[in-house]
């Protein structure tokens, strides 16, 4: 992949999404599409998108029992998703049955444990252990269940890639150098992550809200 970021689209205004991917495609790799946007625009929403000319990420974050994520993968096979995302916690099974029911050049990932948690968070749902461990058994999970990579902070990239050489990593969370956190616990920056060996890299606030999306893209393409 030439560039390996996806910028996170997740505004209510499809006409809004449309503007701000047509502005800044010549600077990124890809459209990230979350819950809220597929949600409020559904299967002509992922249409419209797919005409600005770049692949497209559904972050459904699918988390159900095996026939029925098997059967919402099938229902966006004609949407042509590259990259669709999946709870590792929903077991092998499930991401057995996610991954044959795909389409074959859609690539199925693994969401281990989202940015916004830490270990704090972890304890409370009743998982022990450091988030980085959690990451690692349930990557190990995710490949022996053979999906084509998992979802992961930038703290943990560096370590899942040295287990799962082959492995396809996409890492969210990331913050540019001096830019603000937010609500993002384990974040790194673009480049770190880069090196760290992260196949796409989801950068939404820092493109989606500056006040030159353009200009924002252009610095974070040009630091890789």
């Amino acid at each position: 992949m030439s560039n390996p970021v996806y910028i996170a689209i997740d505004v209510p205004r499809l006409d809004g999404a449309k503007a701000l991917a047509e502005k800044v495609k010549g600077h990124v790799g890809g459209i990230k599409l979350g819950l809220e946007f597929f949600c409020a625009h559904g299967h002509h929403g992922v249409l419209e998108m797919a005409q600005v000319g770049l692949p497209i990420f559904l972050d459904l974050k699918l988390h159900d029992i095996p026939n029925t994520v098997a059967g919402a993968m099938q229902s966006i096979h004609v949407l042509e998703p590259a990259i669709v995302t999946v709870h590792a916690s929903g077991g092998r099974a499930m991401m057995e049955d996610a991954k044959a029911a795909a389409g074959e050049n859609t690539k199925v990932v693994a969401v281990t444990m989202l940015t916004s948690l830490d270990e704090t968070d972890m304890a409370k749902t009743g998982i022990g252990g450091s988030a980085h461990d959690q990451v690692m058994r349930l990557a190990e999970l995710a490949e022996a269940a053979g999906l084509d990579g998992i979802v992961c902070s930038g703290h943990e990239v560096g370590a899942v890639h040295k287990h799962w050489k082959n492995g396809y990593f996409v890492v969210p969370g990331l913050r540019p150098a001096g830019s603000t956190v937010g609500d993002q616990k384990r974040v790194v920056t673009p480049r770190q992550a880069r090196d760290d060996g992260a196949s796409v890299l989801v950068i939404g606030r820092p493109i989606a809200r500056a006040e030159d999306p353009l200009a924002a893209a252009r610095a974070i393409e040009a630091t890789l």
